[in-house]
């Protein structure tokens, strides 16, 4: 039957000759389509859940799949086609819509959370709602929200969004492939303009690069397939995650003030990625390239392979709600599989645990002194702050120190039966560390909103300031910026002499020192020093005022899920030391890792283990791609970085960030 469809098309379109072609041939919706005429149905139930209608503004993507979604043939969408296309049965299946389906954005509309928190603030605001549905749903559920603008609505409700097989689509294919290039870039808080029929894609830009193949989208969908320069470029992604929202009293008037909600479009402005020798789109990151050529489209035999090819991950650093999505893929009606949630949260795991933070532990001071302490250094590898997004995100540093088994100091500690952090639901919000002195500080790195009084808050209507957001920022990150006051650093982390400085005082670095005083009675004796740091995207001291309330089905309906697992959190980075205090020379450190020079300007880079053989290592490019490999049983290795930018050296010892500056 396959083999009868592909035959069919290439009667279509003239055994795939472009010259009888013309762009205005067709009608904007084809009276027939290709599927219909074989007699074959593309119903969501066909689909896995997919849903192929067509409203005002966009097609399901369930419309996509049939082109882009598994290839039967094993032609398409496998890496390493050549031209005439070969099948490659043992190829590694990369089709966008299955990679899509099981990420946060493709189920952006059915998150149990997002929901309930919708209604949260409905709830204290009932006069506001219309106002908050709409805005909520601009992101959330765009397919439904666009739609219903274009046709002239005021305001699109979450019920319309609950119950519309297409806004349940989330964000779909359509929704960033539409995005009209004037003025992206420029646009935040939800607001989006959209090209009618017709899709953009990043080939056939190029004057020596394979034209872009209209005929099938035109004849299957009656969409007209463009090069759109903005599809590889963050300016994408900019309208929704960077979001102003209207700031209220405890009475629900307005202010007349409004809050950054999240900025993670304007963060990455305000890094080293955004231009120079570090130069990296959010796409680099979140749809990761591959050189390989793929083919795109099922069904055309005449195609050529395309490179590179983007990997339609999207992930992010929420496995909590993965994992909520993936336990109840029948109640929440989900179209991904528990096996394609579980490939989405591995790849979500390995940027959180490789591409997040690089973790450094020294001694400083001297038992004869008296005075010895623990500095933990961290480097934020990530392109926009650590955390980013969702105010309600959170990250930690864990560190203990124990001797003979016994632990004597422990900082950070967190309940593993709740997700807590040990002494935090007493406190209104903990203050920026720059040194530690007692275990029951704790360093977390944070946004924290207030409302009219100064009191934290948990409501987004109701922030009226920034109370803390001591979130590591990004390497080149200055407060000058022409959007500093967007992502800007607020509270006591201003005045810590190593945030995001070096020792000169020069802003930039990404990093921050945290100094640990070693308790007196651990000197002169052998100590293990840990340190962990956690991540977590929804803690339970955020979620617990909107679970006071009962009696709402979207909200009962998430304090279930939410029970139903511990939101426990994630390691993104670690250290450990075993240190005898009678001197200050470590007995073995993990990592230990020096790098000189770094950055370097010809690229020429010594490193150095000072307590084992570095073994296995690789190092890899700013997109996370191997750039060189080996092993070794020295302690120290001469490099050669290739060309300017940024590098993550990796062996068992742990990880180190390199850069080659511009010379």
């Amino acid at each position: 039957m396959r083999g009868a469809y592909i035959l069919f098309f290439m009667a279509l379109l003239g055994a795939g000759s472009s010259a009888a072609w013309q762009l205005g041939a067709f009608a904007p919706r084809p009276i027939i389509h290709a599927h219909e005429a074989l007699g074959i149905s593309l119903r969501s139930d066909n689909l896995g859940g997919l849903p192929d209608t067509i409203n005002a503004l966009f097609y399901g993507s369930g419309k996509c799949s049939g082109c882009h979604g598994e290839d039967p043939n094993d032609l398409a969408s496998i890496p390493g086609q050549v031209f005439p296309m070969e099948p490659l049965p043992e190829g590694a299946d990369v089709n966008v819509v299955d990679d899509w389906r099981s990420s946060i954005m493709a189920n952006s509309t059915k998150d149990p959370f997002w929901r309930a928190k919708v209604r949260h603030e409905v709830l204290t605001n009932p006069s506001h709602g219309a106002g908050l549905e709409d805005k909520c749903t601009s992101c959330h559920a765009p397919v439904g929200h666009f739609s219903a603008h274009h046709e002239g609505a005021e305001y699109y409700s979450l019920l319309e969004a609950l119950t519309d097989s297409l806004a349940l689509d989330g964000v779909n294919c359509a929704v960033c492939h539409q995005q009209d290039p004037e003025g992206i870039g420029t646009r935040f808080s939800g607001e989006m303009t959209f090209v009618e029929d017709t899709i953009f894609g990043p080939y056939g830009g190029g004057k020596d690069e394979y034209p872009v193949q209209y005929q099938p989208m035109q004849q299957f969908i009656g969409f007209y397939p463009m090069y759109g320069e903005h599809m590889a470029k963050s300016e994408s992604c900019a309208a929704c995650h960077s979001l102003i929202t209207n700031s209220v009293d405890l009475e629900g008037a307005y202010t007349d003030s409004t809050v950054i909600e999240q900025a993670t479009y304007h963060e990455w402005l305000n890094s080293a990625y955004s231009e120079g020798p570090n130069a990296i789109e959010c796409q680099g990151c979140h749809v990761p390239r591959i050189d390989e050529p793929v083919t795109i489209a099922a069904g055309y035999a005449w195609l050529q392979p395309r490179s590179p090819f983007g990997l339609h991950y999207f992930v992010g650093g929420n496995t909590h709600m993965l994992r909520m999505l993936r336990n109840n893929v029948d109640s929440l009606d989900l179209s991904a599989t528990e096996a394609q949630f579980d490939s989405t949260i591995a790849r979500s795991l390995d940027m959180l645990e490789n591409q997040t933070l690089e973790v450094n532990l020294n001694l400083t001071g001297t038992a004869e002194s008296g005075s010895m302490n623990v500095e933990v250094e961290l480097v934020n590898l990530a392109g926009h702050k650590f955390p980013s997004g969702y105010p309600a995100r959170r990250a930690w540093v864990e560190l203990t120190m124990a001797t003979n088994g016994d632990t004597v100091f422990h900082s950070g500690a967190w309940d593993p039966a709740t997700g807590s952090i040990e002494g935090q639901l007493e406190v209104a919000w903990e203050p920026h560390h720059d040194i530690i002195t007692t275990d029951s500080q704790v360093q977390i790195y944070e946004l924290v909103l207030g409302d009219v009084n100064g009191d934290p808050t948990t409501l987004l209507e109701r922030a009226y300031a920034h109370l803390k957001d001591n979130r590591m920022v990004p390497l080149g990150f200055v407060a000058d910026h022409p959007v500093g006051d967007t992502t800007a650093v607020i509270g006591s982390a201003l005045n810590d002499p190593n945030f995001n400085l070096d020792p000169l005082g020069e802003e930039g670095t990404g990093g921050d020192r945290v100094i640990y005083q070693i308790p007196s009675e651990l000197i002169g004796q052998n100590v293990d020093i840990t340190c962990q740091v956690w991540y977590q995207s929804l803690p339970p001291k955020w979620v617990a005022p909107m679970l006071e309330l009962e009696g709402d089905s979207l909200i009962d309906g998430f304090r279930a899920l939410y029970s139903a697992f511990i939101p426990t959190p994630e390691r993104v980075g670690v250290g450990a030391m075993n240190v005898n205090l009678v001197s200050t020379d470590p007995v073995q450190a993990a990592p230990a890792f020096s790098a000189y020079p770094n950055p370097s300007r010809t690229g020429q880079v010594r490193i150095t283990s000072s307590n084992a053989p570095l073994g296995a290592w690789t190092l890899l490019d700013a997109r996370g791609r191997e750039v060189q490999k080996g092993a070794t049983v020295e302690s120290t290795l001469k490099l050669q970085l290739p060309d300017a930018g940024q590098y993550l050296f990796k062996s068992s010892q742990g990880t180190i960030r390199l850069v080659r500056a511009t010379s």
